[in-house]
């Protein structure tokens, strides 16, 4: 029987490790153990109920005493060094919500909109010390809804990402998969990488630019829970609201 660690954290962690669970008996796996972070309360409170080891922090990990045969990163919040990856014997995958290699890194959402992609996805790669940089295992493609906001899109992608976890999961304990590197679809795909604080650029909204510019920039931007795109007066951030009572 393969032992098999997670790693997650957000709404989307707690789905797939509820599947995890749900499945361990009928793909024949132990879950030795769950790795989150202090916000991760619902994953917290899901392993203390399901009597799911957890694990306190990546030290605690790499000196775990049983062998782990595969670990699964899902919206994990640290940066697994490569003994950390190196610890489970089989493989360590991540679930990276987009498609690679267009879209390595941060608000892979916001750019997708802002550079007019018609089709997104999600992808379970093989996780290395690079950036999103691992080998291609499973992925799932879909159309970019027309007019889509940030916050539909980011809702289209977890959906899509918590049902390629549920279909590949089996392949995935069962070693029934093929790792393709991303280097051979670049030239059809292209590649990017980009970084968390290129938000905060990108929010910034100058209004001599087109109405349709303008319009893009505050779809790709705007998130409840986040600061909101904004134009500059007088130095002032004017911020731009969507008022969703508007019929």
């Amino acid at each position: 029987m393969k032992n098999v660690v997670f790693l997650g954290s957000k709404k989307i962690g707690l789905e797939c490790l509820q599947h995890l669970f749900e499945k361990s008996k009928t793909l024949n796996y132990n879950i030795l153990g769950i790795l989150t972070n202090s916000r991760g309360k619902e994953i917290l409170d899901y392993a203390e109920s399901n009597k799911i080891r957890v694990i306190k922090g990546l030290d605690e990990y790499i000196n775990l005493k049983e062998e782990v045969d595969i670990a699964i990163s899902v919206q994990y919040h640290q940066i697994l060094k490569k003994n950390h990856i190196e610890k489970a014997k089989e493989i360590t995958v991540n679930l990276h919500m987009a498609p690679l290699p267009e879209y390595r890194g941060c608000n892979q959402f916001s750019f997708a909109i802002l550079e007019d992609k018609k089709e997104f996805g999600t992808t379970i790669h093989r996780l290395e010390e690079g950036i999103d940089s691992g080998d291609i295992i499973f992925e799932k493609r879909f159309p970019i809804k027309e007019g889509s906001w940030v916050k539909d899109l980011h809702h289209d992608t977890h959906l899509a990402s918590v049902s390629l976890f549920e279909e590949s999961l089996g392949h995935l304990i069962n070693g029934n998969y093929k790792l393709i590197p991303q280097e051979d679809f670049i030239e059809e795909r292209g590649t990017s990488l980009h970084y968390r604080k290129e938000i905060n650029d990108i929010k910034v909204i100058d209004l001599n630019w087109p109405q349709e510019k303008i319009e893009k920039h505050i779809r790709a931007t705007y998130f409840p829970g986040f600061e909101p795109p904004y134009c500059l007066v007088n130095s002032q951030k004017i911020y731009f609201e969507k008022n969703d009572k508007i019929s």
